[in-house]
């Protein structure tokens, strides 16, 4: 009797214990496909940060019929990353989403021209046709060019903006001159189509002054109104900022991590570490807290380029990550 009295105890003890270390779930949607781009959250699954903070912690792969702010609303995740123009643009339509942190303290995005056609600064850019991605991502370089004061519909005096895929061939067939490649990404594509950095002339955002925020952390204000997921959200944040300084201070292990949850099996290691090694400039320095000069700039940007009507309002909150920087 003492011993099945024992084994009872010893029962309901182990289920108290494990109910009282049973993770919180949360579920986080990528902007796209796995890769270093997001070696952060992996790095900070993999070695435990996201346990230590006891959050079970899915990691959703994005793609090019992935809409995560659609995913974020339907509710098939609790946070999202996604560029800042995009965001302000979903949430002028209605989307009640807001930026909660931003671990991307600059951005990648730059202009990258084959020095053959004679382009070595912006007042080279008239007559030539600049090739950049749509959905959000052509608003900085409209943007830049009508502070230049160029027309972008290829009349005299001004350039031709061409739609381009999520490639760059367009640049490599010279059927533009110059082409948006991403600092981590592209541009190593242009590299490994035989081209050498002497045979390009690059013209980063972040350096014209045109750049606007990326990669940024996003939620519902629904879920902002709920103590319990705000708790949630603090930890998840700071176990991501965790992983992404831990990603920044080992640059080939993260990569390792990253093709490790690759489940296509598309990326290369030369590659990912190579784009981990360009991501961790974009991160260094960011405590995840979003910078407000940052911000304003990006939404300037944005309605300057037509994407939204009037400055956004409680697009952003820093009670998240002033909870997780305590």
């Amino acid at each position: 009797m003492k011993n099945i009295t024992k084994i009872t105890a010893g029962v309901a003890l182990g289920l108290w214990g494990g109910m009282a270390q049973a993770a919180d779930d949360l579920t986080l949607q990528l902007k796209w496909v796995t890769q270093a781009q997001f070696g952060g959250y992996y790095v900070a699954k993999d070695k435990g940060f996201y346990e230590e903070e006891g959050l079970n912690v899915t990691i959703k792969p994005g793609g090019p019929d992935i809409a995560p702010v659609q995913v974020l609303l339907g509710g098939g995740a609790d946070v999202m990353v996604d560029w800042l123009p995009s965001a302000l643009a979903a949430r002028e339509k209605g989307a009640p989403i807001v930026n909660i942190a931003q671990p991307f303290a600059k951005s990648g995005l730059m202009l990258t021209c084959l020095k053959e056609h004679g382009i070595e600064s912006p007042e080279d850019f008239p007559g030539n046709t600049l090739g950049t991605w749509f959905f959000g991502n052509e608003i900085p370089l409209l943007s830049w060019m009508g502070k230049l004061g160029y027309s972008t519909d290829g009349s005299n005096g001004g350039v031709t903006i061409q739609k381009i895929n999520f490639n760059v061939d367009p640049l490599l067939q010279k059927q533009v001159e110059c082409a948006t490649t991403m600092t981590y990404n592209e541009y190593w594509q242009v590299i490994d189509a035989g081209l050498t950095p002497e045979d390009l002339v690059v013209f980063k955002y972040e350096d014209e002054g045109i750049s606007t925020l990326e990669d940024g952390l996003y939620t519902t204000e629904e879920n902002l109104e709920d103590p319990e997921m705000v708790d949630k959200l603090a930890r998840f944040v700071r176990a991501s900022m965790k992983g992404w300084k831990y990603a920044e201070e080992n640059v080939e292990e993260a990569a390792e991590i990253v093709l490790e949850n690759d489940q296509t099996g598309a990326q290369t290691e030369k590659h990912q570490t190579r784009m981990m090694g360009e991501i961790a400039k974009l991160t260094m320095g960011s405590d995840g807290r979003l910078d407000e000069a940052a911000f304003d700039r990006s939404a300037d940007i944005t309605m300057e380029g037509g994407m939204i009507t009037k400055a956004p309002e409680g697009a952003w909150t820093h009670d998240i990550t002033d909870k997780a920087l305590q």
